[in-house]
């Protein structure tokens, strides 16, 4: 039996020798690769946390101890040590476990985690709370793989560090966030600070200094500074973190699971906030992730002997987006590009080889990049910001006060729109479209072709003011779109003269709505408006609505404040009489395939038949 399988609760860890533990960080990386192999996910960064992980799960007690996780995608190793063992393989997919921290998952998953920076914030109300109910536990924040370069650590951060609680933020180190300090000195040092005589040691000199009237305090002062002065000599990042107030150990070695676990320990002693800045290697273990650890960041199905992708990669809508901006750039030297941490992710990899001093990659701090963006716009520049349409949702401050209320002209390439697959609730891009429709002097494009992209994306730059947005799914084009020929309308009638009902849609949905018209034709004609700027709604979408007793609007985007619901009150502010159906997201979409997510959506081909089958039009009307 490996050591593995005697695992089924957190509490199992504790019971591991010195030489089962380094077994089972062994046994770990073998599974998350094999795993992740098949399934795709994030492997460059769970192998990095390995011993990290175990060494957590050694020292504190779980579920009455709490860890919070950044960045969630680095918590595979805590789900296998916390009951999800067997259900291990089923990792993002659907109805399987997520591949973030999922509360509903397990009591020892305090926090969801789909996006970064928020685990100081996060942990630091945990500990208040803890503080408060006078519960003795203790909370650590986990943070790091690049979540230290998003604005709302550094929020977290001063406000922590002044808690007096119990809590320890590790500072997971793999070259993402900050630099590493370097030197012999530095190490041995960090060796020392970190052990629990050091600081039982500091303790009882400066409780000593203190006790000795008139001259105790101003010396244990002196001493103090003079010792601060020394250490910021060698170290170069934990004045800052002690300016915060936390207590600063480390670094310390992220793959030595006996100075993880002394640090640990030590950390635990303080009774305060500490910081335990910890030093890891990003795919650690496997040849491959260590090489490219970006490449393996998140990763789709790969033959886990060679790391080669299982799959020919083909082209999808952000590698189009991406071979268009560097043909636009080509010819305007105005257009500039920024991303948040995902140059990659976003199809930009080219353009920031081809164009470097128009590129700019802000780290995880999208508030930061449309407010640069818009910044760019005043300077005469056409900028371009990519970016996923969830991480988006932390702009609205920064689009509205500091973009439209100048009309600032800046274009928002939104990747990730719609269902995103295998990501699950924290990931879907459903929530775009009404928060930025709210926005004046906003306009939004949705292309459902790779043709259509590049239309739009030239119409967002050349023929529109303000914020324009230009949205698109993951993956590639949807089938059956290769008859249509896209143009430069906002929108496309494709009517049927006996019809007496039409269906409104956009994005890839069109697709799905052309397969079901298809399907029902026979059996009732269907008309087909198919938007292509879907915001401001062309008002002659408004009047050809009204000529139909039946309207069906089918939204891969949430019903609340979505286009679908934005036409329907204009309908009835002009007292359209007749039917009107809306068919969107209602709730948050689960980990799922794209497929499986249309679903349960309902907006898949036969959820469409269906609906357009059970036609109930108005009596009485043509």
């Amino acid at each position: 039996m490996s050591v593995l399988e005697t695992i089924h609760a957190s509490e199992d860890v504790k019971k591991l020798s010195p030489d089962e533990l380094d077994t089972l960080c062994d046994e770990l990386r073998h599974t998350i690769v094999e795993t992740v192999s098949k399934n795709g996910g994030h492997l460059s960064s769970n192998l990095g946390i390995v011993e990290l992980t175990v060494a957590l799960h050694k020292t504190f007690t779980l579920p009455h101890d709490q860890i919070v996780w950044d960045v969630g995608h680095q918590c595979y190793c805590h789900k296998l040590l916390t009951g999800r063992k067997e259900a291990f393989d089923t990792l993002r997919k659907t109805g399987g476990i997520s591949g973030f921290p999922r509360p509903s998952e397990s009591p020892c998953d305090v926090f969801i985690a789909g996006h970064s920076s928020t685990s100081v914030s996060a942990a630091n109300g945990i500990a208040k709370a803890k503080a408060l109910a006078g519960d003795d536990g203790y909370v650590v924040a986990v943070i790091g793989d690049g979540a230290m370069t998003g604005g709302l650590s550094y929020e977290g951060l001063c406000n922590a560090g002044r808690s007096h609680d119990r809590l320890i933020v590790i500072l997971n180190d793999n070259q993402m966030s900050i630099s590493r300090n370097v030197g012999f000195m530095a190490r041995h040092l960090a060796m020392l600070r970190s052990g629990p005589r050091y600081v039982q040691a500091k303790n009882n000199v400066g409780n000593l200094l203190s006790s000795i009237p008139l001259i105790g305090e101003p010396l244990h002062r002196f001493m103090v500074r003079v010792k601060g002065r020394l250490k910021n000599s060698v170290y170069h990042s934990s004045s800052t973190f002690e300016d915060m107030g936390f207590y600063y150990l480390g670094p310390v070695n992220g793959h030595n699971l006996y100075d993880l676990t002394r640090a640990l320990q030590t950390a635990k002693n303080l009774n305060r906030p500490v910081l335990l800045h910890v030093d890891t290697v990003k795919g650690q273990g496997y040849t491959p992730a260590m090489q490219n650890p970006d490449k393996f960041h998140g990763i789709s199905a790969f033959d886990p002997k060679t790391g080669m992708a299982t799959a020919k990669p083909g082209p999808n809508f952000s590698t189009v987006i991406g071979d268009q901006l560097c043909k636009l750039a080509e010819e305007d030297p105005k257009i500039c590009v920024a991303t948040a941490a995902m140059t990659g992710g976003t199809g930009l990899t080219t353009f920031s080889k081809q164009f470097p001093k128009r590129f700019f990659d802000v780290g995880i701090a999208e508030e930061h990049a449309v407010t640069f963006a818009s910044g760019l716009a005043v300077g005469g520049y056409l900028p371009v910001f990519a970016v996923y349409s969830t991480f988006l949702q932390r702009s609205y401050d920064q689009l509205l006060n500091d973009t439209a209320i100048m009309n600032n002209h800046i274009v928002l390439a939104i990747d990730r729109a719609g269902v995103v697959p295998d990501d699950g609730e924290t990931h879907q891009g459903i929530f775009d479209v009404p928060f930025l429709s709210t926005i004046p002097n906003t306009t939004i494009f949705a292309p459902s072709t790779y043709d259509e992209l590049a239309i739009t994306l030239k119409q967002a730059l050349y023929e529109t003011d303000g914020i324009a947005a230009v949205r698109y799914p993951k993956g590639g084009q949807f089938p059956h779109l290769d008859l249509y020929k896209s143009d430069y309308k906002p929108f496309t009638h494709f009517r049927d003269p006996s019809a007496r009902t039409v269906v409104i849609t956009y994005g890839r949905l069109f697709s799905n709505v052309l397969q079901a018209v298809q399907k029902v034709q026979e059996v009732m004609p269907v008309s087909v408006i198919k938007l292509t700027r879907i915001h401001p709604i062309p008002e002659e979408v408004l009047a050809l609505s009204r000529q139909y007793q039946r309207v069906v609007f089918f939204e891969e985007g949430s019903k609340n404040g979505g286009i679908a619901q934005q036409l329907g009150s204009r309908l009835m502010e002009s007292r359209y009489r007749g039917k009107y159906e809306i068919h969107a997201i209602d709730n948050f979409v689960p980990t799922c395939s794209v497929e499986d997510g249309l679903k349960l959506c309902k907006l898949d081909v036969s959820s469409m038949v269906k609906t357009l089958l059970q036609e109930d039009l108005p009596r009485g009307r043509k």
